[in-house]
């Protein structure tokens, strides 16, 4: 039996100011991202990198407890084809929810372990868990075809690389939350002066008029005017009305505090419910959190499709599929109303403005495919990675 030849000192030395160097690395890649998204594709674009690893995905945890794929680098075909096979559970999250994780050795993969074709030959991989301050946050696994060549060292040294990963997934969320602080006193400041102008002024309007109405009671054959004056009466309170409303829409965030899949699953089952159309929604891929403004966008174009179908689009079954994936967020709103052709839309039907608006501030774009009698499919894709 062949000896292992004892560690020199200058071996020693090597080995440490390597893994030195790599944590030096990823340190300094994820300091320069504050967005919790771009860091963790950071960090594993880095990891792939530096320890020659094929392939690499995180399972974070949200508020609930409930893990979500928040980024992945290079999945094999078997997975990244279909996404449902990265939702649900599977043994290391199985294990880490249970605090009984293995240190740093091989793990089966219970998500590929069964399945025969576009694996890439991974069949095994190493669990990383991620806490702060005892605190559990999610799983970093990593694994290659030359599982082989990953040694004790490595696999140590990745664990400290999870530290790491942890303090960026906790200034990721906290800069998240700044922001959404910053957003709901802008919305508070913004319902503030529509109340201090267009409401007021709207108001004032109103007082007006009532008091020309009441004058011309006394007077002779003003019928004609009263009607004017009525009329316009009748305008200026539904104006008032409706800033009274923008003012509570700008006070309070659409979703209420809800994921965007929820939110979205009420919004097209009450709204089915009272057009009397069947509707289907489906999500796929991991319920994950995504940012504020993400959400809110996504929530908003989804109302205005179903506005226009409603409207315009005579159907009887609408389908409505949320996709969630690290890299993006997909949003598919199929009719099977009378459609229309795409390129005769008169320039003022501003409901499609509004929606290729507001894919287009989201830094992601908005596709529509209809045919005269054969319904509309409106594909909405949303990058994470550049979004706000």
């Amino acid at each position: 039996m062949a000896r292992t030849r004892p560690e020199s000192d200058a071996d020693k030395l090597r080995r440490r100011n390597r893994e030195l160097s790599i944590l030096n690395t990823i340190a300094q890649a994820m300091n320069q991202e504050v967005d919790l998204t771009r860091a963790l594709n950071t960090a594993l674009a880095q990891v792939a990198a530096l320890f020659d690893l094929q392939t690499s995905w995180i399972y974070l945890l949200d508020e609930e407890g409930k893990a979500y794929l928040a980024a992945a680098q290079n999945l094999p075909p078997a997975l990244a084809e279909h996404p449902r096979r990265m939702g649900g559970s599977c043994d290391c999250l199985w294990y880490y929810e249970r605090g009984q994780l293995p240190s740093p050795t091989n793990i089966t993969c219970s998500r590929l372990e069964n399945l025969a074709v576009g694996t890439l030959g991974l069949r095994q991989h190493a669990s990383i868990p991620l806490n702060a301050h005892g605190r559990p946050l999610g799983v970093l696994n990593v694994t290659s075809a030359d599982w082989d060549d990953i040694n004790a060292d490595d696999l140590r040294l990745l664990y400290l690389v999870g530290d790491l990963v942890s303090i960026a997934i906790e200034r990721g969320r906290l800069f998240t939350r700044s922001v959404e602080i910053g957003a709901v006193e802008e919305r508070n400041r913004l319902a503030r002066e529509i109340h201090d102008t267009l409401a007021q002024g709207l108001a004032g309007i109103a007082l007006q008029l009532e008091t020309a109405d009441a004058l011309l009671e006394s007077g002779q054959a003003a019928e004609r005017v009263r009607g004017v004056v009525e009329q316009a009466l009748r305008l200026t309170r539904e104006h008032l009305e409706e800033a009274r409303r923008s003012v509570l829409d700008l006070r309070a965030a659409p979703l209420e505090g809800r994921r965007l899949d929820e939110a979205a699953a009420q919004l097209v089952q009450e709204w089915a419910a009272r057009r009397k159309i069947e509707a289907q929604v489906e999500v796929i891929g991991s319920q994950r959190p995504l940012p504020a403004r993400v959400e809110v966008g996504l929530y908003r174009i989804l109302q205005e499709a179903l506005t226009n179908i409603g409207r315009h689009a005579q159907a009887k079954h609408v389908r409505v599929q949320l996709m969630l994936l690290p890299e993006g967020a997909r949003l598919l709103i199929d009719d099977d109303g009378r459609g229309f052709d795409p390129a005769q839309v008169p320039p003022n039907h501003y409901g499609l403005i509004g929606m290729n608006e507001r894919a287009r501030l989201l830094g992601g774009q908005l596709e529509v495919s209809s045919t005269p009698g054969q319904g509309t499919q409106i594909d909405v894709y949303v990058p994470l990675e550049i979004s706000p």
